[in-house]
């Protein structure tokens, strides 16, 4: 029988494309639906995350600074209620995205 109640589960990622990844994961592999996981900055500045990435990184190193670069003030939060019957794995999925501080509410 499975167990239907549900808990908030919550991961620092450094990256913006990490926290993107781990969201990918939780809705290809889980079903779960985008619209009920939350990308936030952890702090309460405006940030895409503490270390550039992705199309932020030309060659392995980061761009000049620029007026269209995003913010780096902080990681990024992520959070989803998810069924106890998964919750094991979809911490698995954040820790292997490059989540840090993933914790159980």
């Amino acid at each position: 029988m499975s167990d239907t109640s549900t808990t908030t589960i919550t991961g620092t990622f450094a990256t913006r494309r990490e926290a993107e990844i781990a969201v990918e994961h939780l809705v290809q592999e889980y079903g779960l639906d985008r619209s009920d996981i939350f990308i936030e900055p952890q702090s309460s500045e405006n940030s895409a995350g503490t270390k550039a990435s992705g199309g932020d990184v030309a060659e392995g190193e980061p761009q000049a600074d620029s007026a269209e670069d995003a913010a780096l003030n902080g990681a990024l939060l992520v959070s989803v209620d998810i069924s106890l019957d998964t919750l094991d794995d979809a911490e698995a999925a954040f820790r292997e995205a490059g989540a840090t501080n993933v914790s159980r509410k």
